[in-house]
C-alpha cells in the first residue's frame, strides 16, 4: 500500500466518493489529525504483541453555524458525512496496514463553543458516514461512540470495543488525544479509532460469562418483565 492510495472501498451508501486522501478538498476541512501508539508494557509485564491504538480526526467549520436553527440538517449530512467517512477511514486504514489489522472500533464528534451538539452528531450518526469504516474492516458490530461540545484542546475520547462481538470486555478501551487548536467556536471535530488486539492481560472474563452465572439471557441481562 503507498501513500498515494486511492479509496477504492465497497460502498453501500448509494454514494460513489472516490478520491486520494492526500489532495482531496472539502471546503470546510480545516486539518486532519493523527494520533497512534504503540504500548509494550502494561501493570509491569511485555505486552506480545504490541497494543497499537489510533485516532484519526478531521476539523471542518460547522456547516449550520450562524444560521440560526435548521430544522432539516439532511443536505448537509448527504454532502459532508460520506466525505468525511471515506476520508477518515482511509487515512486510518493506511496506518494501520489493513482492515483486518483493526480488531477493535470506535467514533467520536466534539462540537465547538457555540455549535450545537446535535451538529456535530448529525455527521457521525448515519450510515453514511459509518458504514465506510465497518464495510473497511469487515465489522459486524455497531460503533460505539461519544459526542459532546467543548473548546480547542478538548480530549477526544473514542470508546473501542471487538469489531465483531459487542460483548468481549477484552476489547473495550478508549482511544484518548486533543488538539491544541481545535475545535474553535464555530467548528466540528469528527473522529474514528482503532486498536489492533484487546487490553494485555485482559482478565476479567466477558458479558457471556456473568450472564451464564446469574442465568440471564443476553438479550435480556436485567430480566425485565413485559
Amino acid at each position: 500500500m503507498t501513500s498515494e492510495m486511492i479509496s477504492k472501498l465497497p460502498i453501500k451508501t448509494g454514494i460513489n466518493v472516490q478520491f486520494n486522501w492526500r489532495t482531496a478538498v472539502l471546503p470546510e476541512l480545516r486539518k486532519v489529525v493523527t494520533f497512534d501508539e504503540d504500548i509494550y508494557i502494561e501493570g509491569g509485564r511485555a505486552s506480545d504483541p504490541p497494543l497499537r491504538m489510533i485516532g484519526v480526526a478531521a476539523v471542518v467549520k460547522n456547516p449550520w453555524f450562524g444560521q440560526g436553527f435548521v430544522e432539516d440538517l439532511s443536505p448537509e449530512i448527504k454532502r459532508m458525512a460520506p466525505y468525511l467517512g471515506q476520508l477518515i477511514t482511509d487515512k486510518l486504514i493506511f496506518l494501520a496496514g489493513s482492515g483486518d489489522a483493526i480488531e477493535a472500533y470506535g467514533k467520536a464528534c466534539i462540537a465547538g463553543t457555540s455549535c450545537e451538539v446535535e451538529h456535530a452528531s448529525a455527521l457521525i450518526h448515519t450510515l453514511q458516514f459509518g458504514n465506510f469504516y465497518r464495510e473497511a474492516v469487515g465489522a459486524k458490530s455497531y460503533l460505539g461512540f461519544t459526542n459532546t461540545r467543548g473548546p480547542a484542546n478538548t480530549q477526544i475520547q473514542i470508546p473501542l470495543m471487538d469489531k465483531h462481538d459487542t460483548g468481549r470486555r477484552s476489547h473495550y478501551l478508549t482511544v484518548q488525544f486533543s488538539i491544541y487548536d481545535a475545535p474553535a467556536v464555530d467548528e466540528l471535530v469528527v473522529a474514528l479509532g482503532a486498536a489492533t488486539r484487546g487490553r494485555p492481560h485482559h482478565r476479567i472474563g466477558d458479558r457471556y460469562s456473568d450472564l451464564a452465572a446469574m442465568g440471564r439471557d443476553v438479550e435480556n441481562p436485567a430480566g425485565v418483565q413485559d
